[in-house]
């Protein structure tokens, strides 16, 4: 893929998510099965990176749940990381750390690396015990961003780390399917896009438009592979069909 595409991609979600980050956030308002089946089996004191924080839900929900480690969200969305950080109960002991940060930019790691230097909770450089992604690298555009990115989590967990992700399977639900938009309407052709990649309209409070990547198992599995990851668990949750997340948990090799 063109960087030029790479970059149209990525401008077209920033301006969604500076858009309509109070919309999206209400849709964030509770813990997915799928991600629940797995929040629930991480230990409370363990350090955690969460990618694509957003609105800071998931913090809430581990914290309810007894969680008190050392936990760092980041997210690209000004406005979500401001209701993540209104929500800080005053009680906590170990605080959250929530940093603005794009994911797609080339520099990410070393801004987390320099946003975690003040929490006495981290060795220098910061290492992790988890590190979760759910739904975030299906906004990725492009095969070598995604990679970069991964070797960068790589990067960042402890030696018996692990990766915890999740991907968006739209076409296992009609009516998202439904909402998929021609690329005509960011000028692009299909042409200058990979296999699998979709414009697809966001209607709650508004009309948007976003851009997502179908990653498949088939995908995940050769990323895995190129990677020097190993893919400890795999399965299907969500929705009416429970098939509309793709949860996977990644080792390091």
């Amino acid at each position: 893929m063109k960087p030029s595409t790479v970059s149209n991609l990525l401008d077209v979600n920033r301006q969604f998510y500076q858009t309509f980050a109070l919309q999206f956030s209400q849709t964030r308002q509770r813990i997915q099965p799928g991600v629940r089946q797995l929040v629930d089996r991480i230990p409370n004191h363990v350090r955690i990176l969460d990618l694509g924080c957003g609105n800071g839900f998931l913090w809430q929900y581990l914290y309810n749940q007894g969680y008190r480690g050392p936990y760092v969200g980041i997210d690209s969305s000004a406005d979500l990381l401001k209701i993540a950080r209104a929500d800080i109960p005053l009680q906590a002991k170990v605080k959250p750390q929530f940093l603005e940060i794009d994911l797609s930019n080339p520099s990410w790691k070393q801004e987390l690396v320099n946003g975690c230097t003040s929490h006495k909770e981290f060795p220098s450089p910061p290492v992790f015990d988890f590190i979760l992604a759910f739904a975030v690298l299906h906004h990725i555009p492009g095969q070598k961003l995604r990679q970069e990115l991964l070797r960068n989590i790589k990067s960042l967990l402890s030696s018996d780390g692990k990766f915890i992700h999740s991907e968006w399977q739209f076409q296992n639900n009609p009516r998202i399917r439904g909402r998929i938009q021609p690329w005509e309407k960011i000028g692009l052709d299909e042409s200058q896009l990979d296999e699998g990649d979709y414009l697809i309209d966001w209607r709650h409070g508004g009309i948007g438009l976003r851009y997502v990547h179908l990653l498949t198992e088939v995908e995940l599995t050769r990323l895995a592979e190129e990677l020097n990851f190993r893919i400890l668990e795999t399965y299907y949750s969500d929705g009416q069909n429970d098939n509309q997340g793709l949860y996977q948990v990644w080792m390091a090799e």
